[in-house]
């Protein structure tokens, strides 16, 4: 690990403020995922402005019967939260599907919605990646793929987005609020928040340099019944190989995103119209969501995974509704 110096901020403003004057800085909280990126030197921030203490920990409920969520709130207390569990299940169900224990106390959600790319290949000094290097080349392409995007990738990245809680606030139409250096305040709906690669996979999100989010913010509940299907390798402690984010309502209709096969958390308004009960009903959802899709040799799998666990939970949610 490179050396660093590091500052406590007490306010937002004064957060975003720090990282504005200081080249190279990064915010830090939980650091589940920034240290490990530091002890391998793939991030190597000079300064690191510590945000735990600027008071974005709290759950509230909006004017309008919704729910915001600060910041550095930790995912094991936003799993546990009453209203949460009661009004967006589909949000609990997937942050206890990630990490372990002792990582969702730790990891805020704000951190969560920011981590990086597992890819092995970012992960691999040794290997060229335009994400961690840009310009140095994929060496995934040609290489191992069988983890990586079939769908909204691009020639300089296959890299998949690892967050188990974004799927779920994708479904949930979720609102991410921020804060820049200046004190300017902005709303970026989560559908607008991720980045596909493109020719410039370095940047995951659409946040200037420096902004610091403050806190997500979930509209009123939508009702029906919430899921969350993560397909992995082993049963913890393992990132999402497919996985489905559904909320189904009792006419069969309803609303469906994918973890685990792009750059970001999937989903087209196209497949929630077309997502019926029934093996029919995931088919169909399942072509839209697809459509365009450009598997490799190793990663083809994903599709006809995908749509597997989605007719799934479509079976589930009948039986329960029986």
């Amino acid at each position: 690990m490179k050396a660093f110096t590091y500052e406590r901020a007490r306010t937002p403003a004064e957060a975003a403020a720090a990282i504005a004057r200081t080249p190279g800085a990064r915010f830090i909280a939980g650091g589940t995922n920034l240290l490990d990126l530091m002890k391998l030197e793939i991030d190597t921030p000079a300064h690191l402005v510590d945000v735990n203490h600027i008071g974005l920990d709290q759950i509230a409920a909006t004017p309008d019967g919704g729910l915001r969520i600060g910041a550095l709130v930790r995912n094991t207390e936003l799993a546990a939260d009453a209203t949460v569990r009661r009004g967006y299940g589909v949000l609990s169900r997937a942050l206890l599907a990630g990490a372990s224990a002792q990582l969702r106390n730790k990891a805020t959600t704000a951190g969560n919605l920011l981590q990086r790319t597992r890819c092995p290949y970012f992960y691999d000094t040794n290997q060229a990646c335009n994400k961690r290097q840009p310009g140095s080349g994929c060496a995934a392409i040609g290489g191992f793929t069988r983890g990586l995007a079939i769908i909204g990738h691009s020639d300089a990245c296959l890299a998949t987005h690892p967050s188990d809680m974004a799927v779920a606030m994708r479904a949930l139409d979720a609102v991410v609020e921020t804060v820049r250096a200046d004190g300017a305040t902005r709303s970026i709906a989560i559908a607008d928040f991720y980045r596909l690669p493109g020719n410039a996979p370095e940047r995951d999100t659409n946040l200037a340099p420096g902004e610091l989010i403050t806190s997500v913010v979930l509209p009123p509940p939508v009702g029906g019944q919430h899921f969350y299907r993560k397909v992995r390798d082993r049963a913890s402690y393992a990132f999402a190989l497919v996985s489905v984010a559904a909320i189904v309502q009792p006419d069969g209709s309803g609303r469906v995103a994918l973890g685990g096969v792009a750059h970001q958390p999937w989903r087209r308004a196209e497949a929630d119209s077309a997502l019926q009960q029934g093996e029919q009903g995931a088919r169909a959802a399942m072509a839209h969501l697809l459509d365009g899709a450009r598997p490799t040799a190793d990663n083809g799998y994903k599709a006809v995974l995908a749509e597997r666990t989605l007719h799934a939970i479509l079976e589930q949610a009948t039986k329960e509704r029986a």
